[in-house]
């Protein structure tokens, strides 16, 4: 990994993005501190896919600034894309090759001076080894998110886009990739992760912001997100409320603005 810079991974100012007379971002403010998992939780259409391409530089901003790893994502474009990985919605892996083929044909791509050394390395540490020489094609949806993200981290980037990672997938195989965002956050990488899973972002995440019709609506930890709702008890005993039921509450016409980052 690359020298640790000093501030936040990712910060984000007044960001605002619209397509014709569609206003998709409206002025997102938010931070992601080095080594942690922050979810950015949202239903279909909020804005998360577009606001993870302004920050991959994929996508121009029309107003507000962005920095990834100390880059200005408008006037450091190369040194951002140097920082980051990104795993879309759907897997990008090659299913007629191997899945060590793959990783080797990346590591080539991005001129690592050993591809199948870098192949067989993360193949190891996904726990792939087995299933290396077997064709992509056969793996389940599980192993495929696996190799799609072993993938992303050759090279060693510092900051970890995962967008919608587990979308489409049963239940143990996103645990599976629950797993590996955990294990990617306790290696000191950065992780922002795009959901519309609620359990996901309580699971995962550090911190969570609620972006909703272009905003950040709440910013905050799991606990300090509890607190917007007042606590209900059922004879003596309080009941916790759940992420979902904040979403719902903080996302509802009648409600205000959550808190503040």
């Amino acid at each position: 990994m690359n020298d640790a810079v000093t501030g936040p991974a990712i910060s984000v100012r007044g960001i605002e993005k619209s397509f014709q007379d569609l206003h998709v971002l409206r002025g997102v403010d938010f931070e992601v501190r080095t080594g942690s998992i922050f979810a950015l939780l949202g239903s279909n259409g909020a804005g998360k896919t577009t606001l993870v391409r302004i920050l991959s530089t994929l996508s121009k901003a029309d107003a507000g600034t962005a920095t990834v790893h100390g880059f200005d994502v408008a006037s450091e474009p190369l040194k951002v894309r140097e920082s980051i990985s990104l795993t879309g919605q759907f897997t990008a892996v090659d299913e007629i090759l191997t899945g060590r083929e793959n990783l080797a044909l990346v590591a080539r791509l991005r001129h690592q001076p050993d591809p199948g050394g870098v192949a067989d390395a993360l193949l190891a540490r996904f726990r792939l080894t087995d299933a290396g020489r077997r064709r992509a094609g056969t793996y389940s949806g599980g192993m495929r998110r696996r190799l799609d993200i072993a993938m992303s981290l050759v090279g060693d980037p510092e900051v970890i886009y995962l967008d919608e990672p587990t979308t489409g997938l049963d239940p143990e195989a996103r645990i599976e990739v629950w797993n590996v965002v955990k294990e990617l956050a306790g290696s000191g990488r950065t992780v922002l992760l795009t959901t519309q899973y609620l359990d996901e972002a309580e699971h995962l995440a550090d911190r969570i912001a609620i972006l909703h019709e272009g905003r950040i609506i709440a910013n905050g930890t799991l606990d300090e997100l509890k607190q917007l709702l007042p606590a209900a008890k059922v004879e003596y005993i309080e009941k916790q409320p759940t992420l979902e039921e904040i979403f719902l509450a903080i996302t509802s016409p009648s409600t205000g603005s959550g808190i503040a980052a």
